[in-house]
């Protein structure tokens, strides 16, 4: 499942998610403007790196400072390939401008930066050993699917399921999507464990951790409701109510 548009309606622009987009996208850019010599040693400089700080002396032999935690923030802008941006600055564009309209600006980018960072922390705790760089907003954005779950439980997402070569389009609960998703995240977490050839690819602890601290943290640093405008009449999904849910007819 792969979700195309959110039902719940924002009422500022979204600003920060815009900028986001951007960011991700230049750094994006300009990793595409090295030669692979040099993607290779900034990746092992910027991107998360766990043996740097488990092994020291490894760090050390490769030019690594290992007192240098700026990569758990600089390795969310980061990405390897046209398909990991894409699909990650996709579910940002999809989950960010109402999380964002319901949080504030600079809350939200707060917020952001912290589910980044903590999703980073979760992968390396996991993968304590790995000498293998990890990089990637799926963490930081993982958290964005966690909060926008949590304000919106009854809200309703239109996502893609591909049946050979059919894209087919499907209504269904936002919850459902955030539990299928989870469920997935969690179900390749913990076969990492046991195979770890098999997990070493993808960061599913990254994903697992971002979701559960944008979960739990998102109503500490939302706005009240009372500092944010009315919605006018012609604002929102026809049929739908503010927070995403279905209006039934009269």
């Amino acid at each position: 499942m792969f979700p195309v548009d959110s039902a719940v309606p924002h009422r500022y622009p979204p600003f920060v998610t815009w900028g986001l987009v951007l960011v991700n996208g230049l750094a994006f850019l300009y990793q595409l403007s090295l030669s692979p010599a040099e993607l290779e040693a900034f990746l092992y400089r910027w991107a998360l790196v766990p043996a740097r700080y488990s092994d020291p002396l490894w760090a050390y032999e490769r030019g690594l400072a290992p007192d240098n935690y700026l990569p758990f923030l600089t390795n969310t802008f980061l990405h390897g390939g046209w398909f990991h941006i894409l699909s990650n600055m996709w579910m940002l564009w999809v989950f960010g401008p109402a999380v964002e309209d319901r949080l504030g600006k600079v809350r939200f980018l707060v917020f952001y930066l912290s589910a980044g960072i903590g999703a980073s922390i979760a992968h390396a705790l996991a993968n304590w050993d790995s000498a293998i760089p990890a990089l990637g907003a799926s963490g930081a954005i993982s958290g964005v699917v966690g909060a926008y779950v949590r304000l919106f439980p009854r809200a309703r997402l239109i996502v893609l399921v591909p049946v050979l070569f059919l894209p087919l389009f499907f209504e269904v609960p936002a919850v459902l999507f955030a539990l299928i998703w989870f469920l997935l995240q969690l179900i390749q977490g913990v076969g990492q464990f046991f195979a770890p050839e098999i997990g070493g690819g993808v960061a599913w602890w990254a994903h697992i951790g971002g979701f559960v601290i944008g979960w739990l943290i998102v109503h500490q640093v939302r706005r009240t409701e009372r500092r944010h405008r009315r919605y006018f009449a012609d604002e929102g999904k026809l049929g739908f109510r503010p927070d995403g849910s279905w209006r039934p007819r009269a």
